[in-house]
C-alpha cells in the first residue's frame, strides 16, 4: 500500500508548483563548464556556448560529417549549454541583404497603414517588428526567399533538433537606439502561458515543450555588445520548472546576475532550445537600429504560433524555384522552409494513403513538379487540389 507520503512524492512529481521552484537549484544547474572536447566540430567556447565557423560546418554537412555535427548540435540543444552560435552562416552576403531591404520596406509600409508591431516580453515601442515574416517574404519577393532559405545551414540546424518536416515561422525584430532590454523568458509553447496555467500541465509536458521548437536570430546587421544583442543563461534550459519559475523576481534576479552575452556579426546565428532562459538585451546606441531575422522552427508534430498559407507561398515560390540556379540541396532546403512536409491533419476520406501509410504532402508535390519540369499553371493546379482534398 502506498504511504501519504509516497502519493504526495508522486504528486510532486508529476505537477509542478511555482512554490516548489527554488534559486538554489537553478545555480546548481548553472554553474557547470562547457568543456570544448565534448564539441570537437565547434572554433572555440565563449562563455560557456560553443562557436561554429560557417566554412568548416558547410563542409561537414556536405561531407561525411553531417550526422555527427547534427549530432553535436543536438546534445548541445538537449543537456548542453542550450545554444550555439553559427558564424557566417551566409557564405555570400547577397541573400541576406536582399532580404533586410524587402524586411525594411515591409516596416515602411506596415508603419504607413499603422499594422503590425508589438513584442510579447518588451515594452511597445521599443522596436519595430515584422510578424510573418515568412510568408511576406515570399509573397513579396519570392527569388530572394528562394536564395535565403536555400541554406544548408538553416535546414541542418532545424533538423538536428525537430527531425524532418519542421515548419519554419519567421518574425523579423528591430530594436531601435534606446531600446531596452526584454525581461527573461522561457519562449513557446508553456513560455508563453501564464505560470498558473503551464501548471495545469503535468511534468512529462514541461520536458516534452522544449523539443518541439527551435529558436533562432540571424543577425542582419553586426552587434556588438552595445547594440544589445540577446542575453542568455546557458544550462537554464535543464531546470525543469522553470516554465514556473522565469516570472519571479528573485529568477529574474539571478539571470540579471549571471546571464552572458555574445555579439553576433552581420550573417552570425544564434539557435537555442526555447527553454533557455533569455531576453534580448538594451540597444545603447544611438544610431544603431538592430535587426534580426527571428526564426521559431516547430516540429511536424507540434503547433506553429503563426497561421502561414503554405499553399499561397508555394504556388509563389514554384517558378522561382524552378529559374533559380540553386544547387538540388539548397531548393530542398528552400522547399522545406516554404512547403508542409508532414501529411496531417487531413481528410481521410479525401486524401487516402494510397501506396504507402500517408498521403502525399506539400513538399513533396512541388520537388516532384521540379523534377518533371511541370509549368507552374500546372504545379499551380495540383497544389489547390491537394488542399482541397485535406479540408472536411
Amino acid at each position: 500500500m502506498k504511504t501519504d507520503n509516497d502519493i504526495k512524492l508522486r504528486t510532486d512529481r508529476v505537477w509542478l508548483s511555482p512554490e516548489r521552484c527554488w534559486i538554489d537549484d537553478i545555480a546548481a544547474l548553472t554553474v557547470r563548464q562547457t568543456d570544448a572536447a565534448d564539441y570537437p566540430f565547434a572554433t572555440e567556447i565563449q562563455a560557456q556556448v560553443p562557436i561554429y565557423d560557417g566554412a568548416p560546418v558547410r563542409a561537414a554537412l556536405a561531407g561525411d560529417g553531417r550526422a555527427a555535427l547534427m549530432a553535436e548540435w543536438a546534445e548541445a540543444f538537449l543537456s548542453g549549454p542550450g545554444i550555439v552560435v553559427l558564424r557566417g552562416i551566409f557564405a555570400d552576403h547577397a541573400p541576406l541583404d536582399a532580404a533586410s531591404d524587402v524586411f525594411w520596406q515591409i516596416i515602411a509600409d506596415e508603419k504607413a497603414a499603422q499594422t503590425g508591431g508589438g513584442d510579447h516580453f518588451a515594452k511597445p515601442g521599443a522596436n519595430d517588428r515584422v510578424w510573418n515574416a515568412l510568408e511576406k517574404l515570399c509573397l513579396r519577393a519570392p527569388a530572394v526567399f528562394a536564395a535565403y532559405y536555400g541554406n544548408p545551414i538553416l535546414a541542418a540546424v532545424a533538423e538536428a533538433w525537430l527531425g524532418p518536416a519542421y515548419q519554419v515561422t519567421s518574425q523579423v525584430n528591430v530594436v531601435n537606439p534606446g531600446g531596452e532590454a526584454q525581461s527573461a523568458h522561457r519562449d513557446y509553447h508553456l513560455g508563453f502561458q501564464a505560470a498558473s496555467d503551464a501548471a495545469k500541465f503535468p511534468a512529462h509536458v514541461h520536458r516534452l515543450s522544449p523539443a518541439l521548437t527551435l529558436q533562432g536570430a540571424v543577425a542582419h546587421c553586426d552587434m556588438p555588445l552595445a547594440t544589445g544583442p540577446t542575453l542568455y543563461l546557458p544550462y537554464s534550459q535543464l531546470y525543469e520548472p522553470g516554465y514556473l519559475a522565469f516570472n519571479q523576481p528573485e529568477f529574474r534576479a539571478f539571470f540579471a546576475e549571471h546571464h552572458v552575452q555574445l555579439p553576433l556579426a552581420k550573417g552570425d546565428g544564434a539557435f537555442l532550445n526555447p527553454a533557455l532562459f533569455h531576453a534580448a538585451g538594451h540597444n545603447r546606441t544611438t544610431d544603431v537600429r538592430r535587426m534580426a531575422n527571428l526564426l521559431q522552427v516547430s516540429s511536424a508534430f507540434g503547433r506553429a504560433m503563426e497561421s502561414v498559407d503554405r499553399v499561397r507561398m508555394s504556388a509563389a515560390l514554384y517558378p522561382a524555384l524552378a529559374d533559380s540556379g540553386l544547387s538540388a540541396r539548397e531548393v530542398a532546403c528552400a522547399v522545406a522552409a516554404c512547403a508542409e512536409g508532414y501529411s496531417f491533419p487531413t481528410n481521410l476520406d479525401r486524401d487516402p494513403p494510397l501506396g504507402g501509410l500517408v498521403p502525399q504532402t506539400q513538399q513533396a508535390l512541388i520537388l516532384l513538379a521540379l523534377a518533371e519540369g511541370w509549368p507552374a499553371e500546372r504545379f499551380a493546379a495540383a497544389l489547390a487540389a491537394q488542399a482541397e482534398k485535406r479540408l472536411t
